[in-house]
């Protein structure tokens, strides 16, 4: 426990696109706003080499030279960027308390809940070696499948996502090969359907991923397991997209925020809501289906327009 409390208007919790959205905005409605980027700052945006379909770059930008121009944007406008996060919450009252480096106590007026989701990875070195190089391994086909056209890749995954993510790829690449782990999908029938029906894709029921393979550089091809025979092959692939769901960063809010089954925060349709008046949330915390860096933005402008009306209602 600190010794002394600090009072905040707003504070943001995480950074990422949704985050320094939230305090652009925040920042010039005088909010005063205070940002704590968290254990990754900048989100999963800093692990994206190229970003080409964020509105505004026409020649491309990296994930992480995008996140300090937002920070920077932030900063200009008078935020508070500041570093660490939040361990714990109590949101039992009118005012918000949280802590930060179960440390510092802040008793905030409005907060504004950015945390994300982080991708679910195999775990495998070789994976992680070429997602730390940015030379072919993704999480996220519509972020980057663009880099793949007329090329072959490998994508894990058997729920509707996987699926989707398949079928994304497929109008982009030359040949799609879907790893699913057991022997059946968990999509709905109509997803499974609609990949099996799709020339350019090949299944694979009851394969493991066992290696990525590659020149420590960029990938080459994709080593796997029938687990059925015992038989180990090498798929050539430029890309392996790993479509095994996602994790939202929202464990130490669940006893005052409602989740739904997977941990997203649940919202008030149409608005950044959450059923704690004056929490709101933005970006990936609340979003299972669209996790784009430009509908994160677009729900931290939401968020930091929601907390400032809600303020106003107080005066």
């Amino acid at each position: 426990m600190s010794d002394t409390i600090e009072k905040i208007k707003c504070l943001i919790i995480g950074s990422g696109p949704a985050g320094y959205t939230a305090a652009i905005y925040a920042a010039r409605a005088n909010m005063n706003p205070v940002l704590y980027q968290g254990m990754q700052p900048g989100g999963q945006l800093t692990t994206t080499n190229e970003v080409e379909n964020f509105p505004g770059y026409v020649d491309g930008v990296t994930g992480p030279e995008m996140m300090v121009q937002l920070q920077e944007q932030a900063k200009r406008f008078g935020a508070d960027i500041r570093d660490g996060w939040a361990t714990k919450v109590d949101f039992s009252g009118d005012i918000h308390k949280v802590w930060i480096n179960d440390a510092i106590e802040l008793h905030c007026e409005t907060v504004i809940i950015s945390t994300g989701a982080s991708a679910k990875y195999l775990g495998l070195p070789s994976e992680q070696h070429y997602l730390n190089m940015g030379g072919g391994v993704s999480a996220c086909a519509v972020c980057d499948g663009f880099f793949y056209r007329n090329q072959e890749v490998v994508i894990v995954g058997a729920g509707d996502s996987a699926c989707e993510e398949a079928h994304y790829l497929s109008k982009l690449c030359k040949k799609v090969t879907m790893l699913v782990r057991s022997e059946r999908f968990r999509a709905s029938k109509i997803m499974e359907e609609r990949v099996r029906k799709t020339e350019n894709i090949e299944i694979l029921m009851n394969h493991d991923t066992v290696e990525v393979l590659g020149d420590q550089n960029v990938v080459h091809a994709i080593k796997a397991l029938n687990k059925t025979t015992g038989e180990v092959i090498e798929i050539p692939a430029t890309g392996f997209f790993v479509a095994i769901g996602h994790k939202p960063n929202t464990d130490i809010f669940k006893d005052y925020i409602t989740l739904d089954e997977t941990g997203y925060i649940v919202n008030t349709p149409g608005t950044s809501k959450t059923n704690v008046e004056g929490v709101f949330v933005a970006g990936d915390a609340a979003d299972h289906v669209y996790r784009q860096a430009i509908t994160a933005a677009g729900t931290g402008c939401m968020a930091a327009l929601d907390a400032e009306r809600y303020l106003a209602s107080k005066e």
